[in-house]
């Protein structure tokens, strides 16, 4: 089973996020924020990292700048979800592999996890046939500009 990082300050959407990734076969570590996500990748590097762009102590943009600055984590894909446009992400942090807007499609980014997780990170490229795909099935899911 691969192991999922999920960082979501919501209690209950952390608990639904939770079940629907165990549903999928997924391993599930979770943190309430930025600061704790770090402290949870100090043990099993995980297969990707779903996080919440706001939260206390530490933003997921700023979770997603020191995962990219740690040579050791830099190639694990990070999904970024917000109610939040996605230009004030961008603002801070644009080496995300994912943005996913909120209220999202279960079954959109459950897709989008497993090709990032198959997959892992393609360094500023992208696949145009499941770029296609996913841009039709996924309402909600953006991927950041190249």
């Amino acid at each position: 089973m691969k192991l999922v990082l999920m960082v979501e300050d919501e209690y209950g959407n952390a608990e639904v996020l939770q079940m629907l990734l165990e549903a999928e076969g997924y391993r599930v570590a979770a943190a309430a924020n930025g600061k704790a996500a770090l402290d949870l990748l100090s043990g099993e590097k995980p297969a990707a990292i779903v996080t919440d762009f706001m939260m206390p102590h530490m933003t997921g943009a700023e979770l997603g700048v020191a995962v990219r600055a740690d040579p050791a984590l830099a190639d694990i894909p990070i999904v970024i979800m917000s109610a939040s446009a996605e230009s004030l992400v961008q603002d801070v942090f644009k080496d995300y592999d994912a943005f996913v807007q909120k209220p999202f499609v279960a079954a959109g980014l459950l897709r989008l996890l497993a090709h990032l997780v198959e997959k892992g990170r393609v360094a500023g490229k992208r696949d145009p046939e499941i770029e296609r795909s996913m841009r039709q099935l996924l309402r909600g899911v953006k991927l950041p500009p190249t």
